[in-house]
């Protein structure tokens, strides 16, 4: 079996992050989402709308989802990789080279971002008040 790893705070979902979780899934046959918790999120000066459990429920809807684990530190993700046996890392390409010391414990892979989408955009339009111009 060829388990798929990713993170993120996956606030506000979107079509870009069904887009981003539904290519990750085709890349093999089990794909677990280390999501962000609002501790670690305060940690990084992220601030997310819905708070961890309510975007687990959301993430627990999506059906190109196995499994989601709570992503608490940066370091965690070698002991992750360990210990859900994993093949692949991926994560979009705003973070292409950041995470290539993981290339001695599985592949990695920097996925192309959906164009024209993002929570921060979608973030900024709510505070102008701009969303549907």
């Amino acid at each position: 079996m060829k388990r798929i790893i990713t993170y993120g705070t996956f606030d506000l979902i979107h079509y870009g992050h069904i887009d981003f979780l539904r290519r990750a899934k085709k890349l093999g046959d089990e794909l677990i989402v280390g999501l962000s918790t609002d501790d670690f999120n305060q940690e990084k000066h992220k601030h997310a709308i819905y708070p961890y459990n309510q975007r687990k429920v959301i993430l627990q809807a999506i059906k190109y989802i196995d499994k989601i684990i709570p992503e608490v530190s940066w370091e965690q993700k070698v002991d992750d990789i360990q210990k859900y046996g994993i093949h692949t890392f991926v994560i979009g390409d705003d973070w292409e080279g950041e995470f290539d010391f993981l290339k001695a414990y599985c592949e990695v892979l920097y996925l192309p971002r959906t164009e024209d989408i993002s929570t921060s955009m979608i973030k900024d339009k709510l505070a102008k008040n701009d969303l549907f111009k």
